[in-house]
């Protein structure tokens, strides 16, 4: 091993994420795979991490749990559940492990455990780790500041039928994003679709209208609409590569960070 590059361990390494992050980690530059972990009883447990996600032996084997590899790795690339990553971010931080972390569903109470954890270890959270959801983030931000309470904002996001919350912790965050921008309160703005007589729209209001079906890794579209015009900002994933590129950049940004909470816009120099 490469004594300069950065030991990634990845935690949910058996799933379809997983084994697109082994395959990024593996083919990104100054990182190195050196852990795999799983949940207990999965019958996957003992079997090589590379030939898991199809790419070749790399005598990393998938193991139960964090302890078994304390020793080996500097970063844990997490992307699983919100009590589970909450957890993690526990383990990590009282043993000197940074982490990135890609789950979403985080709750506010989910969020303030990461930020406890983040003044003992360094830790990159971030709903989309895609370079170009975190570029979206800004151009929204900046359309939000332009247009301000002109338009009627409307966030549409479509993805395969086993993701279990939404809206998307993507299309939140671009509600936040602009909310922010407009003095709103997301938690009091947003309005997550709309059924029956619902009156006029208050412009104030941000909706979100969420579709879940086959195979889609992610689209995101949100509509700025004014009388006369419209002006759409839309991103959409392929696969899920783009998430785990992101997350294996983030690793090597994290090299030289101790504490502190991040984001990709930290990350890719967008703050």
């Amino acid at each position: 091993m490469n004594n300069t590059n950065v030991r990634v361990a990845v935690i949910g390494a058996a799933g379809r994420m997983g084994r697109a992050l082994i395959e990024a980690v593996t083919a990104g530059d100054g990182v190195e795979l050196t852990a795999a972990i799983d949940l207990p009883g999965n019958s996957l447990l003992g079997a090589d991490a590379g030939e898991l996600a199809g790419i070749g032996k790399l005598d990393v084997v998938l193991v139960d749990n964090l302890a078994a590899v304390v020793d080996s790795f500097d970063v844990l690339i997490d992307f699983t559940a919100p009590d589970a990553t909450v957890e993690n971010a526990k383990f990590c931080a009282e043993n000197g492990k940074k982490m990135a972390i890609g789950t979403t569903g985080l709750t506010d109470a989910h969020k303030v455990g990461l930020t406890e954890s983040a003044e003992k270890t360094a830790i990159m959270f971030a709903p989309n780790m895609s370079m170009g959801v975190n570029l979206c983030f800004k151009l929204l931000e900046m359309a939000a500041k332009v247009l301000g309470d002109e338009v009627d904002i409307e966030i549409i996001e479509a993805h395969h039928r086993h993701k279990v919350d939404a809206p998307s912790g993507t299309a939140l965050r671009m509600g936040e994003v602009m909310a922010d921008v407009l003095g709103r309160n997301l938690e009091e703005v947003a309005v997550y679709g709309r059924e029956g007589h619902t009156g006029e729209r208050d412009r104030k209001t941000i909706g979100f209208e969420t579709i879940r079906a086959g195979d889609i890794v992610g689209e995101h579209k949100v509509m700025f609409a004014a009388d006369g015009e419209r002006i759409e900002i839309s991103h959409i994933a392929t696969s899920r590569m783009n998430f785990a590129r992101g997350a294996v950049r983030a690793c090597g940004w994290l090299k030289d960070k101790n504490t502190g909470l991040f984001d990709m816009q930290d990350v890719l120099g967008l703050k």
